[in-house]
């Protein structure tokens, strides 16, 4: 599935990276520590955690992650912004809590990972 059909479904808001959404998701990883994604995530997740500071960023470019969302209708810090753009890479929102990201991303075939 692509970063733009989950984007549709789970209704996101795009807030870098938007024409990077054609890239495909392998798997999805929740977490709000950078250590765990560091060691856990796989290449190609999509990272959902409520972190808005720019090291989001670094964590995701050095996992080749797929993109990252934000829940809780949190905003990312401008720099946090201007580094995903620099990066590449796709930073959402979504305004619902973590689980229910998670249990949609579930229910539409995204496996942890």
């Amino acid at each position: 599935m692509t970063l733009r059909e989950i984007v549709e479904k789970l209704q996101l808001t795009v807030k870098t990276g938007a024409g990077l959404l054609h890239r495909e998701v392998k798997g999805g990883y929740v977490s709000d520590l950078m250590s765990d994604v560091m060691a856990n995530a796989g290449e190609g997740a999509l990272w959902v955690t409520l972190q808005i500071h720019q090291n989001i960023v670094a964590v995701a470019v050095m996992k080749s992650l797929a993109g990252i969302v934000l829940i809780n209708g949190r905003a990312p810090e401008p720099e946090t912004l201007q580094k995903g753009e620099e990066e590449g890479i796709p930073i959402m929102v979504a305004d619902m809590p973590a689980f229910e990201v998670a249990g949609r991303l579930f229910a539409l075939g995204i496996s942890g990972g």
